[in-house]
């Protein structure tokens, strides 16, 4: 099992209020699958995908990653799980505007103490798997919305990481970009790619091969998908 949430909570207090987040959060997510966890906005899915890509801690509850126990480790710990073990794709994208596509992909794997020609054959390789080859000296504000998504999905794959996260991936793109870019997650998951994505969208999340409902920080549904969606089309992924 790849991670194991129980009875998971999160409190924000400011001054004298608190407010609860998420309110005793369990489910399981094994390794290989693709899930959606789907809200309206305010229903805590972006606090608990914060959690579990170590980028926050839960309040109480209890959140086991690889049968490691995520609440006992440090903000450094943390930090370094982050780096290794999970690649986030946002609806901003969070490219740098200073820097080339080749070095927005590549920029965690200097963190990682990677040496210089293994980083930029790695680029290669994933702006290749991308279809983006042709765009690697090219900075972010020369890219379409579409191109710039792909991007932020080879930048997340870099590291190999253990589970990839987009959050929103599809949000600021026209409906055929963002089925470019779901086609590209069903081809990592059937490569074996672990898939969290969050979204308020019914029809995005049915992309995944089950769903988690949250509302008002609680899980309320939590199901396999009947009827998926299916990107038939191949990309430049699997060829």
């Amino acid at each position: 099992m790849l991670i194991k949430v129980k009875d998971l909570k999160k409190d924000y207090t400011n001054g004298e209020v608190t407010t609860n987040v998420l309110r005793g959060i369990t489910f399981n997510i094994d390794k290989g699958e693709f899930v959606s966890i789907m809200g309206p906005s305010g229903s805590g899915k972006s606090t608990l995908m914060h959690i579990l890509g170590f980028l926050d801690k839960c309040t109480l509850g209890e959140y086991f990653f690889e049968d490691e126990d995520v609440s006992k480790l440090s903000d450094d710990e943390l930090a370094e799980r982050r780096a290794k073990k999970v690649g986030f794709i946002f609806q901003s994208f969070n490219l740098l505007p200073s820097l080339t596509l080749i070095e927005n992909i590549t920029l965690p794997l200097i963190y990682s103490n990677v040496p210089s020609d293994k980083r930029k054959k790695r680029g290669e390789y994933l702006l290749e798997q991308v279809g983006l080859s042709h765009r690697a000296n090219y900075n972010p504000n020369k890219l379409s919305g579409g191109e710039k998504q792909r991007a932020a999905i080879a930048r997340a794959l870099v590291n190999n990481p253990e589970v990839i996260f987009a959050d929103e991936p599809t949000g600021n793109l026209d409906s055929k970009s963002g089925f470019q870019v779901m086609k590209i997650l069903q081809e990592l998951n059937e490569n074996g790619n672990t898939i969290i994505l969050v979204t308020h969208e019914k029809y995005t999340a049915e992309y995944a091969k089950r769903i988690i409902n949250i509302k008002d920080g609680l899980i309320f549904n939590d199901y396999e998908v009947k009827e998926r969606q299916i990107a038939k089309e191949k990309t430049e992924l699997t060829k």
